[in-house]
């Protein structure tokens, strides 16, 4: 039976080095990708249903509190579908995830005088520090309602 050189050995572990050194950086980004794509979808869902309803109604609807009241701690959990029964989610036309789908941030709606503030809230590693997510919405005089650009980012790291 042939055994390897240490040349051989020193080539295999250098290779394996090598393709580790690429692979766990993409899969760390894919991975941190992945975990802010839910609140990102999820508030310009909310956002595009308070436009739509104040084209329909030529008002907001009233504020929400935050759903679920407390958010998931390090892991996605799957709510009854019950939680989104307040009359603006019914409104907005708005869940975070279809029934039995584990999600892993709270969310509210905040109507103000001249447009609305959607938001997001998530403890991705149950350390207790939330990452929040915020999306607004602004009328001006005269004008339709429509969708700030951009998005407030605070502890997108937590």
């Amino acid at each position: 039976m042939r055994r390897f050189t240490p040349i051989e050995l020193a080539i295999g572990v250098s290779l394996l080095g090598s393709i580790a050194a690429v692979a766990i950086p993409a899969f760390v980004r894919e991975l941190h990708a992945s975990r802010f794509s839910e609140p990102v979808d999820a508030l310009n869902r909310m956002s595009v249903g308070a436009i739509h309803y104040a084209e329909q109604t030529h008002r907001l609807p009233d504020s929400a509190p935050l759903t679920p009241a407390q958010p998931a701690r390090g892991k996605s959990e799957a709510f009854p579908a019950d939680i989104w029964s307040h009359p603006t989610w019914k409104a907005l036309d708005f869940q975070a995830a279809p029934d039995g789908v584990p999600f892993a941030f709270a969310y509210e709606f905040e109507a103000q005088p001249a447009g609305f503030v959607s938001r997001a809230h998530g403890d991705l590693d149950g350390d207790g520090v939330f990452s929040t997510f915020e999306i607004r919405g602004a009328a001006s005089p005269g004008e339709p309602l429509t969708i700030v650009p951009g998005m407030y980012v605070e502890s997108e790291l937590e």
